[in-house]
């Protein structure tokens, strides 16, 4: 039945005039970074429901970041979470990564579960605890230099929730100084990707609340700095493809966090709420790597997809294969765009013409492309079945025992 599938699929493809070779090289060179912090017992505001499978420390975390990667082969890197990862050696957390086939991606400092930052960190009033803040984020550039990390992701708690609390453009002056002093300690290899939240937990005004907020730090800080996009942390009704496009086109496009919300938490399996969305974002990106202007490519090339969700119900390796999982089967689809018949339509005015040609791809069945290229790779052409049969589960469930 899959045979058959994937030959009426190729065939399908090929009488739109689609390389899929071409294609195939594109989506096999996917790679997303898994989180730490989404193998370990983590939850909710209201409660944490302890997992037995659930891995203890950095190393146990990297172990289940390198099965999900032996079956989807999706995730060559998994970031870590400072202070959750601290470890006394983190060349040895480098080297246990790279002996099971992966490596340590982004560093995440974190500034929202100190005492100390309880009315801001880099923003606080009191400059005693701004430079503890700051001293942290030098801390983890001098841990990205031992773990060989690229990029540090910065997400900061910082704001108010009454009129008046704080000052707010001094609150504003006081960011830019504590990350103007980070960013002149990056290694001219590395970024700093920073990410905004319009909301939650600060209610009336949160320091880094939209994307344009980012967008202006970054380009006062210099090139280095990269705006980062999570999924989840948008209102209701915002058009996220629009801020990719809008960020790309200013070469400022840094990476994504990918998860999904229903409305103010983003911490669901990336496009298990609106997989349109995660199709429309992967549309923007794909049809920039076909510009003519180098420096979209590169920025394009350069983007950093990383999964960040703290899985509270779910089994936490089988979360975070389906979630992989669902980015590449969004991706794949996006590859499928005929651009030339977009273009055209756009051209002529044709309104439905043009929907109509990016509609196609999304409803296009690529699960029998995605099982052959598996195959291909000999990796199993149904992941979570295949970890589900496993015994990796269970092994990882006597690590408590130990």
């Amino acid at each position: 039945m899959t045979d058959k599938a994937y030959v009426l699929f190729e065939e399908s493809q090929r009488n739109r005039g689609m390389d899929l070779n071409v294609l195939k090289e594109k989506l096999t060179a996917l790679a997303i970074e898994l989180p730490s912090w989404g193998f370990g017992d983590s939850g909710t505001r209201f409660k944490v429901f302890r997992d037995q499978e659930a891995a203890r420390t950095p190393f146990e975390k990297v172990e289940d970041a390198a099965e999900v990667h032996r079956l989807t082969g999706l995730c060559p890197a998994v970031a870590i979470h400072i202070p959750w990862d601290k470890t006394d050696s983190y060349l040895q957390l480098r080297n246990h990564a790279e002996n099971l086939g992966v490596a340590i991606g982004a560093v995440n400092p974190n500034l929202f579960q100190d005492d100390d930052y309880k009315l801001g960190s880099v923003t606080h009033a009191d400059a005693r605890i701004r430079r503890k803040a700051t001293d942290h984020l030098l801390e983890c550039v001098d841990i990205a230099k031992l773990t060989g990390s690229q990029d540090l992701s910065l997400w900061f708690a910082d704001g108010t929730n009454y009129p008046g609390q704080g000052d707010i453009r001094a609150r504003k002056a006081w960011m830019l100084e504590c990350l103007s002093e980070m960013y002149k300690a990056l290694p001219s290899d590395k970024r700093m990707l920073i990410e905004y939240k319009f909301f939650e937990p600060a209610f009336y005004h949160t320091d880094l609340a939209d994307w344009g907020m980012a967008f202006n730090l970054a380009n006062k800080l210099g090139p280095q700095a990269e705006v980062l996009v999570d999924t989840g942390h948008h209102p209701q009704g915002t058009n996220v493809e629009h801020i990719v496009a809008y960020l790309i086109d200013e070469c400022r496009l840094g990476g994504f966090h990918f998860n999904s919300r229903k409305y103010a938490d983003d911490d669901l399996i990336v496009g298990a709420m609106n997989p349109y969305e995660l199709f429309l974002i992967f549309y923007q990106i794909i049809q920039a790597s076909l510009d003519a202007n180098p420096a979209i490519r590169q920025t394009v090339g350069n983007i950093a997809y990383m999964i960040d969700q703290s899985h509270n119900i779910e089994p936490k390796i089988e979360a975070a294969i389906r979630s992989v999982l669902n980015v590449q089967v969004q991706y794949a689809k996006a590859l499928l765009i005929d651009h030339a018949e977009v273009k055209a339509a756009q051209e002529a005015g044709d309104v439905l013409r043009a929907e109509a040609a990016v509609r196609a791809a999304f409803e296009f069945d690529v699960a029998p492309w995605l099982q052959v290229i598996r195959e291909e790779q000999g990796l199993p052409a149904d992941p979570v079945t295949a970890y589900r049969q496993g015994d990796y589960a269970k092994r990882a469930a006597g690590r408590v025992n130990k």
